[in-house]
């Protein structure tokens, strides 16, 4: 179901006291968050989605490093770390007394068991190419005291020990991390109801646990744009981090029951393009789909403008940016021609896959629009989130609507030709290759340039925006995170200003 104002202020006229008997209710000490997409795992090495970060990152698991909310590093299970002079060898120091959820210690035993697994040649771990086939050995100096030996220098390692493929797993559990996670949180899995809601309740057994103002934590899955709202009215739950209805911000805005902050994430929405079918291996019909995207009248009219145009696969606050949306602008006439370049003189049918998230529903159609208007027609297939992943993330597509959400993800996304929309280049992978084995700050600003420059050359996928990040939540609520460097919820410092 699409949202529109019509829908919004219906809402509005027949829902104006329903939040007062969930209100009274609530306790100052729990929480209910709300969420578009349920995960289908709650292991962020192997698993694709961002949903499963949403909900565990920080909260469960964690990592020796932590990125905050304003995309800096800062320590967590590591207490500090060195660097060797020649770059090589990362040494952490760890932070003491800190326990899994079970109450089993974590120590640097933890930590090479965890890289180890990640790095090892039957490793499933979606960064291993990225992060950890560069690690060559992790060597235990004591019980708090871990060194990484690096194969080339990594200047942004503890960036990447930041992010959730890259958390600490307990040896005793790990294999079942996708479904009984036990990690060295602030928190701890109570129970998954599945196609409803992820709970989770303070750990006793967290350093921290007495600072931690949350005893219990709800995540909803609501993906249907009128329902986020009405739940959000209702009281039935308090906060959409991320919100899915931007036509009804404004109302939201004017509530004064409510709160609504916009910030900034590293997301990245591509038009996804299978270039293992003809003709969309073509350069040239890659090239005529840019053209016919504009990106603006798609980012005003699926997104409310809360969006920036891009036109390479890094996001405005990725080191190295470059602003490439003029070398594919909005241009009908030169992508019909490129079309006729390439041999196509009738309509090119094509299906246009879209999952369940609002942007998709709603910007499929405008994209199919734009389309239709040079000649290619993009039969909408929507799918749910479970057939999305078995099947277009298998590369089973012509084309799909699809938001990246990690930041700096273009060495897991574009070095592998076995990634979902097939993309091979070895003048792409060897630009990467130079980068990691430099720590030159200004010849790594060029090579980011020329990485960008590179995929947008190849115009592998369409680029079209960076979401803003939309938060809405109820007046009282604080410390949720405003911007995502990172998809986490940080419900640590989360608190309520007054009781509820």
């Amino acid at each position: 179901m699409s949202l529109d104002r019509r829908h919004v202020n219906q809402l509005l006229a027949t829902l104006p006291l329903l939040g007062t008997p969930a209100l009274a209710q609530r306790r100052k000490d729990t929480l209910v968050l709300a969420m578009v997409l349920e995960p289908p795992s709650l292991d962020p090495t192997t698993g694709a989605s961002a949903a499963i970060g949403e909900i565990i990152h920080y909260n469960i698991f964690e990592g020796l490093t932590k990125i905050a909310q304003d995309g800096s590093v800062v320590p967590l299970l590591a207490e500090r770390w060195t660097f060797t002079p020649d770059g090589k060898t990362c040494t952490f120091f760890l932070k003491r007394g800190v326990l899994f959820s079970d109450g089993q210690p974590f120590d640097a035993q933890v930590v090479k068991f965890s890289v180890d697994r990640a790095r090892a040649p039957d490793s499933t771990n979606k960064a291993r190419k990225a992060v950890f086939d560069n690690i060559g050995s992790v060597q235990v100096a004591d019980a708090h005291t871990v060194s990484l030996v690096l194969k080339v220098p990594d200047a942004l390692l503890p960036f990447r020990l930041g992010e959730n493929t890259a958390v600490m797993l307990h040896p005793a559990t790990a294999a079942q991390a996708g479904t009984q996670p036990v990690g060295t949180g602030p928190f701890r899995l109570e129970s998954w109801n599945k196609g409803s809601a992820v709970t989770l309740v303070k750990s006793a057994n967290h350093r921290h646990a007495a600072q931690v103002a949350l005893r219990r934590a709800t995540f909803r899955f609501i993906n249907d744009p009128a329902a986020q709202v009405a739940a959000l009215l209702a009281g039935d739950v308090d906060a959409m981090p991320r919100f899915g209805a931007p036509q009804a911000l404004r109302q939201f805005r004017s509530n004064p029951r409510f709160v609504v902050e916009t910030g900034v994430t590293s997301g990245k929405g591509i038009l996804a393009i299978n270039q293992r079918k003809p003709p969309l291996n073509d350069l040239r019909v890659r090239r005529a789909l840019a053209h016919a995207i504009d990106r603006q009248a798609f980012i005003d009219g699926a997104l409310e403008g809360l969006a920036r145009p891009i036109g390479s696969h890094f996001a405005p606050t990725d080191q190295g940016y470059l602003d490439l949306t003029s070398q594919t602008p909005y241009d009908p006439a030169r992508a019909r021609a490129l079309l006729k370049e390439a041999g196509i003189t009738g309509p090119l049918n094509l299906t246009l896959t879209l999952p369940p998230p609002q942007y998709a529903r709603t910007g499929g159609e405008i994209i199919a629009a734009q389309l239709a208007k040079v000649g290619v027609n993009a039969k909408i297939e929507n799918v749910e989130w479970a057939a999305w992943l078995g099947g277009a993330f298998k590369g089973n597509f012509d084309l799909t609507l699809i938001l990246h959400v990690e930041p700096l993800d273009y060495v897991r996304a574009y070095t592998d030709p076995n990634y979902y929309f097939g993309y091979d280049s070895a003048r792409f992978r060897s630009l990467v290759a130079e980068l990691g084995g430099t720590s030159n700050p200004a010849e790594r600003q060029r090579l980011w340039q020329d990485i960008q420059r590179q995929l947008a050359l190849d115009a592998v996928n369409v680029f079209i925006w960076n979401p803003s990040q939309v938060a809405v939540y109820r007046k009282g609520l604080r410390g949720l995170w405003s911007s995502s460097p990172v998809f986490a919820n940080d419900l640590a410092a989360v608190s309520w200003a007054t009781p509820q």
